[in-house]
């Protein structure tokens, strides 16, 4: 196997698809092989290229790799698509991975740590949480407006929907023994969330960059740390790379040298980027003409755009900053306020 110049692999839980070429960019092997057995193939070969789709497991897998001498780049899902040719499966997801690998112009996400991914599993798991508690409470919502009994949005007033209910001598016994439980599982989840958030903070203050991007109006200790823990700035040339990257800039549509944009890509890390927009929307909110402190430049915007739409540009515009502070290591300098 002496002609081999990269292999490609399609990751799954049990089965591995293999696709390698040659210094000519031909096929010289198609295998399968299961888990268990796919080191002991790479230990046998020489030093190779391998690239892989990038995913959770992916980076698991390239460390293994590369302490067995191989080099492993691994390829944005999204970037791999445009090269599978007709049906899919996985032989043909393999190729499709070799195609994207061969262009000189593609773009790879870098490998990983096991601690790197250790650090950022509580953002997954806090955002799991509040996710499982906002089910619950649509759930003991939707399940006691069935009986008549409606209070205010918000998760402040579960406790008295709760206290509500159980005092209502008109919802059967049995109902109020069900939604009871069910206030007992939104409590775990709020006790669970309030621990993930003081191990957070513990991470955030522990992290000096994660302070210096809390700096920046609309970012918080969640926000800062989702920034340092699952990017990295630096495989980005530009600040407008990188909120490319993340969705925020308008696709683009032009053609015979008339320039059309339409709306924004949402492309890469959706979380990243609905927590950016949803800071951005506070700022906003609070933004209004004589306030101390308030930014010119979105006072200006407010006056001929509507707010969703600068909501997002300053989203885009944080995430710039954002950039130039993970890249400089220099503090966030407030831009200059309108006069009172």
């Amino acid at each position: 196997m002496d002609q081999i110049k990269r292999i490609a692999i399609d990751t799954s839980k049990s089965v591995f698809a293999l696709h390698a070429v040659d210094h000519s960019e031909r096929c010289v092997l198609r295998r399968k092989l299961t888990r268990d057995k796919l080191l002991a193939f790479f230990a046998a070969l020489a030093p190779v290229a391998v690239v892989m789709e990038a995913c959770g497991a992916s980076h698991h897998w390239a460390r293994q790799l590369i302490k067995l001498g191989h080099t492993v780049r691994l390829i944005p899902p999204q970037y791999v698509k445009p090269f599978v040719k007709r049906s899919k499966n996985d032989d043909a997801d393999a190729e499709a991975i070799n195609e994207a690998a061969s262009r000189p112009s593609m773009r790879y996400v870098p490998v990983k740590s096991a601690e790197q991914q250790a650090e950022a599993m509580a953002l997954g798991l806090r955002d799991l949480a509040v996710r499982q508690r906002s089910q619950l409470v649509n759930a003991l919502r939707g399940l006691a407006g069935e009986f008549g009994i409606v209070v205010a949005k918000g998760t402040q007033n579960i406790k008295k929907l709760l206290e509500t209910i159980a005092t209502d001598e008109t919802v059967p016994a049995r109902a109020r023994h069900d939604l009871a439980q069910l206030g007992a599982r939104i409590s775990e989840c709020d006790a669970e969330i309030a621990a993930l958030d003081r191990q957070l903070m513990a991470q955030h203050k522990a992290n000096a960059m994660s302070q210096l991007l809390e700096g920046i109006p609309g970012i918080g200790p969640i926000t800062a740390l989702n920034l340092v823990l699952r990017t990295d700035a630096k495989q980005f040339k530009s600040a407008r790379d990188f909120a490319a990257w993340l969705g925020l800039t308008p696709k683009d549509h032009s053609s015979g040298g008339k320039q059309r944009l339409g709306a924004i890509t949402r492309a890469g890390d959706e979380r990243l980027r609905q927590l950016l927009v949803v800071g951005a929307t506070a700022v906003v909110a609070a933004t209004r003409p004589g306030k101390a402190g308030a930014s010119a430049w979105v006072l200006k915007l407010l006056e001929r755009k509507p707010r969703k739409l600068v909501a997002v540009a300053l989203a885009n515009k944080m995430a710039r900053i954002a950039w130039a502070m993970m890249t400089s290591g220099e503090i966030y300098r407030k831009s200059r306020p309108v006069a009172a």
